[in-house]
């Protein structure tokens, strides 16, 4: 019996490859999902016009989209960071959680009596964009500690801190913070600290900005500097890297604290660009999604970017799909778990060839392997 798969001998890694294989798997999962609106009678063409109408046509709804994928983007640069280097870290949620409590501090602390004054908004940004990194690396670099100094487990190390950071900011909110009269959130943060919009009639502010910025240097530094090599090379063989004279350790704490100051500046930017207070619940499991988005990015910053706009626009386009199309908004979450993992399982294609029984096939694979013998 013919085998029908084979081993590539080079993985296909170019970007035309990466391009037709990640297509390819979007319009398949599309396809897989316009299934489910069949019960319900509806076209699924028109139910898909209506969800990318409403993230990417509208400029109100791409507006949304744009506030929707910016934490989306930070956190998948500090997974890029923490996971190619070796250091699996999950804690993203808990530092985007410390980054919302840190810069919710520094804004209450800029009004007439605070411990900074009042403050221009060309200081304060730098200030709270310097602790919430701050704040961030100190988080995420315990467990780097503990990674890198006793070996700790950091998935389940940094899964434990979650929980500490979820606690901590409910206690907040429901003491020291607390607004008086009102329910457990923080008071309102002075206007003056607010992202500026960025496109009028919408809602889409400067932490879109911020997220690009974050994206051209982490992509500068892993690529393009000698740090960001030994960072790379220490994930993908940190026994190599210790025998060219690389320290592992350190390498993995830098890592640590990379990721952590990156997902701390996601709640940043959902304190000062979205709800101007910290509430509890402020997450929304957003620091979990961000590791979906780099995952779909296939761990590249400018991929990165690209998946988080995607799902970010797909989500806002479920509320408008269950409105025009009258679908349960549970159906695109279905349709967005299918398209990660169509494109999860298409690498298998850049590793792996399809061999069809066909003699014209089998002539190309012989003079293939004639050429590369030569």
């Amino acid at each position: 019996m013919s085998r029908f798969i084979e081993r590539r001998l080079v993985p296909a890694d170019s970007l035309c490859a990466v391009l037709v294989t990640t297509g390819l798997s979007v319009l398949l999962a599309l396809v897989i999902g316009g299934l489910l609106f069949l019960p319900f009678g509806t076209n699924p063409l028109h139910a898909y016009g209506a969800l990318f109408e409403a993230g990417f046509a509208t400029w109100r709804g791409f507006g949304f989209t744009l506030v929707k994928a910016a934490p989306l983007i930070l956190i998948g640069l500090g997974t890029i960071c923490a996971w190619r280097t070796g250091f699996a870290y999950l804690g993203f949620e808990g530092c985007l959680l410390m980054g919302a409590a840190t810069a919710t501090w520094v804004a209450l602390q800029t009004v007439e009596g605070g411990l900074f004054g009042p403050l221009p908004f060309a200081v304060f940004l730098p200030l709270a964009v310097l602790v919430a990194l701050l704040t961030g690396a100190v988080w995420a670099g315990i467990v780097g500690f503990f990674k890198s100094r006793f070996g700790g487990n950091e998935v389940i190390t940094s899964l434990m801190m979650n929980y500490i950071a979820i606690f901590l900011v409910q206690y907040l909110v429901s003491g020291p913070l607390r607004a008086k009269g009102e329910l457990p959130a923080s008071p309102r943060l002075p206007q003056e600290t607010w992202l500026p919009m960025i496109l009028d009639g919408t809602r889409a502010h400067a932490g879109i900005l911020i997220a690009v910025f974050a994206a051209v240097a982490v992509w500068l530094l892993l690529l393009r500097s000698r740090v960001g090599y030994e960072l790379v090379v220490t994930g993908l063989n940190s026994k190599a890297a210790r025998y060219g004279g690389i320290n592992v350790g350190s390498r993995q704490l830098i890592a640590a604290f990379l990721a952590g100051g990156l997902a701390s500046l996601a709640g940043m930017v959902e304190v000062l660009g979205v709800h101007h207070r910290l509430v509890d619940g402020l997450s929304e499991g957003t620091g979990f999604i961000g590791i979906v988005t780099a995952l779909l990015g296939k761990l590249h910053p400018a991929g990165a970017v690209i998946a988080a706009l995607l799902y970010a626009g797909m989500s806002v386009g479920a509320d408008a799909m269950q409105r025009q199309a009258g679908l349960p908004a549970s159906v695109i979450f279905i349709v967005q778990s299918l398209i990660v993992l169509f494109i999860l399982a298409s690498d298998m294609l850049r590793h792996f060839a399809l061999v069809l029984p066909w003699p014209r096939c089998k002539t190309r694979r012989v003079a293939a392997a004639e050429t590369g013998a030569e």
